[in-house]
């Protein structure tokens, strides 16, 4: 059964990872993706360790279900590939700095005109217009930016940013929606339309209630480690071997982890008998808990909390999380054959539908392995490809290249 987006044809020319992230989750709803990449390094992220029999896990993540195209976009007759590609293309996506497709010929106005139904989507470090929309941008220069690293990890610690690419696939989920909004409106309108998102943007969503929170009390929000600004007890508590992650947001919740603790005193404490009590006097809380946590290991103190109703969890490493029941059990991963890699798997897109399959169907494509191949469909014979060939304008995976010889 196709995909929801299958007959969606998507020109993208994104490279690292927040582009490509936006043209995976496309391309596994069964949307076409044809990846521009440039001449002999191909996308940034093919070269970011560690790597996997060669191929870097970066782009192994993020790039399944493409197809390759190598393109000189310096070149007029690369270009001119890429105008060929756009007439017969429903979505562009690009995450150049500012202003630089427009530069290169690849704005949305120029491919507007030759192809006005169009969906355009620019996704950019710091948006289309202010201050800062000509800067270079990365994940975390975003999050320095958009005060996330300012908030995040413990008052005291380094300074860190949030350790997986929060921005970059933040932004990429906006860019996502938004193509799939206006592909909608195409179908109802027949009018295509520039979708634009952006790292900062996604950051400073994502910083909303703290914003608010400034707004409301003129007060900096302080640094928690892993508890919360508007509850307690909730965050990391230490039992006699690791610590355990309590989250606690209502009285309800409190009454039952006082009864795992053998506290049930403590719901009339004044000091602690709400939810703002609680906040005003976290760390005694904190303390107190931490105290009587000391008598079990972690694993034990999880599984009273759960069996109480609690929400609680121990703090697992990577390697635990790839082989969690839980992890199998809904499935997360998707065996996926690969030329190079044995017993090749990749985590499947969060979300499901029921009549619909969103799906991995192949893995990611190597460097310009379809490049002959997609200049065919779009009507150029042997010469024409032997010619560009020729002068550098493309590039095709050694294998293929034996049969121009």
């Amino acid at each position: 059964m196709p995909g929801p987006l299958s007959g969606i044809r998507v020109v993208d020319v994104t490279t690292n990872v927040s582009g490509p992230s936006l043209t995976m989750i496309l391309a596994d709803l069964g949307a076409e993706i044809i990846k521009i990449e440039r001449p002999d390094i191909g996308d940034d992220s093919r070269g970011m360790g560690p790597f996997w029999e060669g191929e870097g896990v970066y782009f192994l993540h993020i790039n399944r279900n493409k197809q390759s195209i190598v393109i000189d976009l310096k070149k007029e007759s690369g270009r001119e590939i890429v105008y060929d590609l756009v007439k017969t293309a429903d979505v562009f996506v690009e995450n150049f700095r500012f202003q630089k497709a427009k530069k290169m010929g690849l704005g949305y106005e120029r491919l507007k005109e030759l192809n006005p139904s169009l969906v355009y989507c620019s996704l950019s470090a710091y948006g289309q217009d202010g201050p800062l929309c000509d800067r270079p941008g990365y994940d975390a220069i975003a999050q320095a930016d958009s005060g996330i690293i300012g908030i995040n990890g413990a008052e005291g610690a380094e300074i860190a940013r949030v350790p997986v690419s929060v921005l970059d696939q933040g932004s990429a989920m906006w860019g996502a929606i938004g193509v799939i909004s206006a592909l909608f409106h195409k179908q109802k309108t027949g009018e295509g339309q520039l979708v634009t998102t952006s790292l900062y943007e996604t950051g400073v969503f994502w910083v909303g209630y703290h914003m608010l929170s400034w707004l409301a009390t003129g007060t900096e929000p302080k640094k928690n480690g892993a508890g919360h600004t508007a509850f307690a007890p909730y965050g990391a508590f230490h039992a006699s071997d690791a610590p355990v992650i309590i989250g606690i947001s209502n009285n309800s919740l409190f009454k039952r982890l006082c009864k795992v603790l053998g506290k049930e005193e403590w719901v009339e404490d004044p000091r602690y008998k709400n939810n703002p009590e609680r906040v005003e006097h976290r760390e005694n809380l904190r303390v107190a808990i931490e105290n009587i946590l000391q008598a079990k290991t972690a694993d034990e103190w999880v599984q009273l909390l759960v069996d109480a109703g609690v929400p609680s969890s121990k703090v697992k490493k990577i390697s635990e999380v790839v082989q969690d029941q839980q992890t199998e059990a809904i499935q997360m991963w998707t065996d996926v054959e690969h030329s190079t890699i044995k017993d090749f798997k990749l985590p499947r897109l969060p979300f499901e539908l029921s009549s619909s399959p969103v799906s991995i169907q192949k893995a990611p494509p190597k460097l310009g392995g379809n490049t002959e191949e997609i200049l065919n469909k779009l009507g150029y014979n042997k010469e024409q490809i032997e010619q560009l060939l020729n002068d550098g304008t493309i590039q095709i995976d050694a294998k293929k290249l034996e049969s121009h010889k």
